[in-house]
């Protein structure tokens, strides 16, 4: 018996003897209060297990993360360890926690007390679709870990094993992800798991696992990948077919009520994701304002001193205009200013930042980009409500964990890496969401004909592309670039650089709008300034914001160029294949095993077992 039972069976024991001393009753001693919970009839019920499995979903994102998942598209004046190189042994590895795992196993022990077959095996596959997804967070971090089936006391031989390869560990949770889907409700549920968030999320984690393997094939990061682990190509094929049942079978489909200018932020701008017959969102995080329940999406959004986020120019470049032309193949594309290349985009750009005409949601009143509340100028507006959320830790609209569109993207990529991917996969998947927007079509031979350099570039694209693959190079480039659009601040970028060796790209430059010189600067196009830059003092006219270029407002150029906030900070850093692509392995937790938990490549911890 662990210790947590152990604590409950005195509790119980000790109440029992208190009631004896007062109360005289045959047989009391031999049977268990009906209002407690016992060892010999823990999970006995559907209640018990639903209260139980209720604290698993804290394993999902919170609304933190729509504003401190960072990556080379969104950043804050806090910049993240490894867009820095800041990472080090002693920090950032708060991800290797196991205190989930044990309340996760915990259930395993006790679900026999539940005599209804069909209740049993719900919540036994709702427990393992969260060791799946509990694993899945581990291995995108650390690689190979342990494996653990069962809870750990202390004098468990288990404690101090080896990691065990990322192969077993993604058979196993391809094992407990079948379970789910194979007994988990199919009906539809806003805010709980279900067969469907299942079936997305192994199109999800197969995805990751089966490109992972393909582009760092041969690298250190699959060193302990045992010789007969399955190809890379059996984890894209599970992608694709969980994809396809999901889309044939799973009575989804994309959010269109608000037409091709509203439907896309209108997905992000719902206090109660069942408004409106919403049925794209699988799962989503509930917020409620009644219950406290509550996050700081508006407050970050609109304060100069909450890490003031921005998405950066290599994202808004790579947004196709709206005739479906790259915007990177326009002359001078570089020194447009933020009005001029803004224009004819892509519709999803206008549903993601401020851009001219901008009116917050609930309001008629344009609002142009603050350069304060942004490091970059591109400011976000995915989760910006109307103006009474603005107040901090008010805002209530609720977090979207697993949506359609996601499911779509994984299908396509999972069929492009394959090189099975067809004109009519093309039409079930990218063809809905540009039609979402009024986008033309992908047409494959098109993409293929002509790769975009933009996105093969290593400073801004995926060079491995090319390296990789000798057919469907544009089509893959281009499923990537419809990834980054639709998925944007949705938690997905840093990882899919990861998946797809790409770290590389960290190291360009992390900029924003781009401004020629001092001046005045209209933002929205009413014709009245926004912004004034100047290098000496500040002029008497001019827009009310005015900032000192070299103090105020760092450009690329010194005197003009691109807004580079983090100019300095990134100086001498570069990305290390031989370690970034994982997290160091904790000190403590090494010693504990005396070795036989090993560190991952590259990192020097010291300890020399």
């Amino acid at each position: 018996m662990n210790t947590a039972m152990k604590n409950i069976y005195n509790i119980i024991i000790g109440m029992i003897c208190l009631s004896a001393l007062t109360t005289s009753c045959e047989g009391f001693l031999d049977r268990f209060p009906k209002d407690k919970l016992s060892p010999e009839t823990f999970l006995a019920t559907e209640t018990e297990m639903q209260t139980y499995t209720n604290a698993l979903y804290t394993l999902f994102p919170s609304a933190a993360d729509i504003y401190s998942n960072q990556s080379d598209e969104l950043i804050a004046t806090d910049l993240s360890l490894p867009l820095r190189g800041g990472r080090t042994i002693d920090s950032g590895t708060s991800g290797w926690s196991w205190t989930a795992l044990r309340r996760i196993n915990t259930f395993f022990e006790y679900a026999d007390n539940c005599k209804d077959e069909k209740v049993r095996n719900q919540y036994l596959g709702l427990v393992r679709f969260f060791r799946a997804y509990f694993y899945f967070e581990k291995v995108k971090m650390f690689g190979d870990v342990p494996w653990y089936d069962h809870t750990l006391g202390s004098d468990d031989a288990d404690l101090y094993k080896p990691r065990d390869s990322r192969e077993l560990v993604m058979q196993k949770m391809i094992e407990d992800i079948d379970f789910a889907i194979a007994n988990l409700p199919s009906d539809h549920s806003d805010y709980r798991v279900t067969k469907w968030v299942a079936l997305a999320f192994k199109s999800r984690f197969c995805l990751f696992e089966g490109t992972f393997r393909k582009y760092h094939a041969g690298d250190v990061t699959l060193q302990t990948l045992p010789a007969d682990a399955l190809p890379y190509t059996w984890y894209l094929e599970q992608a694709a077919d969980a994809a396809e049942q999901f889309m044939n079978s799973s009575g989804y489909s994309l959010y269109t009520k608000e037409g091709t200018t509203g439907s896309y932020i209108g997905l992000f701008t719902k206090y109660n994701i069942s408004e409106g017959t919403n049925k794209e969102v699988i799962l989503a995080r509930d917020y409620e304002i009644a219950y406290d329940v509550t996050h700081s999406a508006n407050a970050t959004y609109t304060s100069s001193t909450l890490g003031r986020i921005g998405l950066t120019r290599k994202i808004i470049a790579s947004y196709l205009c709206s005739d479906g032309s790259r915007f990177t193949d326009k002359a001078n594309w570089e020194t447009m200013q933020f009005v001029d290349e803004m224009k004819d985009r892509d519709p999803r750009l206008a549903q993601s930042i401020r851009t001219p005409g901008y009116c917050r949601l609930g309001t008629t009143t344009a609002l142009a980009p603050n350069l304060t509340h942004s490091v970059t100028g591109y400011a976000p507006i995915k989760y910006f409500m109307g103006t009474a959320d603005d107040v901090y830790q008010e805002s209530y609209c609720d977090l979207i964990l697993f949506r359609a569109a996601e499911v779509y993207l994984n299908y396509a990529e999972a069929k492009a890496e394959l090189g099975s991917i067809t004109q009519n996969d093309i039409d079930m998947s990218i063809k809905l969401l540009r039609d979402r927007v009024g986008m033309p079509n992908l047409n494959m031979a098109t993409a293929n004909a002509t790769p975009d350099p933009y996105l093969l570039a290593q400073a801004t694209g995926y060079p491995k592309v090319a390296e990789k693959n000798s057919s469907n190079v544009g089509v893959i480039l281009e499923i990537r670039r419809e990834r980054s659009v639709e998925l944007l601040q949705e938690g997905f970028r840093y990882y899919d650089v990861m998946r797809w060796a790409e770290g590389h790209t960290f190291e360009s430059q992390l900029l924003g709008m781009y401004f020629p010189g001092e001046g005045d600067y209209d933002l929205d196009g009413d014709g009245a300034a926004d912004v004034t830059l100047y290098s000496d003092a500040a002029p008497s006219t001019g827009a009310s914001l005015k900032l000192k270029i070299g103090s105020e407002i760092t450009l690329s150029d010194n005197t003009s160029g691109c807004i580079e906030f983090h100019k300095s900070t990134r100086t001498g850093w570069t990305w290390d294949d031989g370690k970034d692509y994982l997290y160091p392995i904790p000190v403590e937790d090494r010693s504990l095993t005396q070795g036989a938990l090993t560190q991952n490549p590259g990192w020097n911890d010291g300890l020399t077992f």
